[in-house]
């Protein structure tokens, strides 16, 4: 055992990191942390969107961590939950052409350094060995953390990059509360001409209204996130997109009137 040079008491090990859940000395999740995040039940948002965990307890602490705290590691441990828990990688599993994410604000990715749903999606992408693209703008929109339920429900709004052909799309994002900021995210896709868009995201909150969240008993497909087909309800005015369930229609949350901006036609490429 090392000495100290005073009074030859034993120096304790030094660790160059602790838990990012309950900061006991170590990994960047102890092992008492990843079981409990293991053994979270996975939810059901509003019926079209899928969260690998509750936004609580640990994953909390995990995602609080990796957005404020700068433990970028955590996206990986994150990743691969998400990945388990809503059978993304199961044989049986849908397939996807290209996975990407709903983007924080500009301001917020440059006071960070990163994008926390970006690094979600690199991640799942790698596992899942499917490219990893931006397809996403952050138009405006006050950013959602901090705000009550029933102003998240009036959400930011984006624009997409054209699609040359109909793809099939992983969506993910870090956290969601209404679910507003992915469904605008899904609706510009839409309108950029992506054809099917699967919604989920690592955790979703428990306190806004729990009537709306559903544990899922089980990681099989028939439980994955409803693949929600857009092909069918492409836009030509954002003021009267239509999105829906089950045939039941509502109106979209994405730019308010007037025709979904996008970027310049050109081949996707890695953000």
């Amino acid at each position: 055992t090392p000495l100290c040079d005073h009074g030859g008491m034993p120096l304790l090990p030094v660790f160059a990191s602790s838990c990012a859940s309950c900061h006991h000395p170590g990994d960047v999740l102890c092992r008492a942390c990843r079981f409990s995040l293991a053994s979270s039940p996975a939810v059901a948002v509003s019926g079209d969107i899928r969260a690998a965990v509750s936004f609580d307890g640990a994953a909390r602490s995990a995602i609080l961590a990796l957005k404020y705290g700068n433990r970028r590691a955590l996206a990986a441990h994150l990743a691969q939950l998400m990945i388990r828990r809503l059978g993304l990688g199961a044989p049986e599993a849908p397939r996807f052409d290209v996975v990407t994410w709903a983007p924080t604000s500009s301001a917020r990715a440059g006071r960070r350094g990163f994008d926390q749903g970006e690094l979600l999606a690199r991640h799942i992408a790698r596992e899942l060995g499917v490219p990893c693209r931006r397809l996403l703008y952050r138009t405006h929109g006050a950013a959602q953390t901090g705000r009550t339920r029933a102003a998240r429900l009036d959400g930011p709004s984006f624009r997409a990059r054209p699609a040359r052909r109909p793809l099939r799309v992983l969506l993910v994002d870090d956290v969601v509360t209404t679910g507003s900021t992915l469904r605008a995210a899904a609706a510009s896709l839409a309108a950029a001409g992506i054809g099917h868009v699967q919604l989920v995201a690592a955790a979703a909150t428990p306190d806004g209204g729990r009537s709306a969240l559903r544990h899922l008993t089980s990681s099989s497909p028939a439980v994955l996130a409803t693949v929600v087909s857009l092909e069918a309800r492409r836009p030509v005015d954002c003021g009267t997109r239509q999105q829906g369930r089950g045939g039941v229609r509502q109106r979209g949350r994405g730019a308010r009137g007037g025709a979904m901006p996008v970027m310049p036609a050109g081949r996707l490429e890695s953000a």
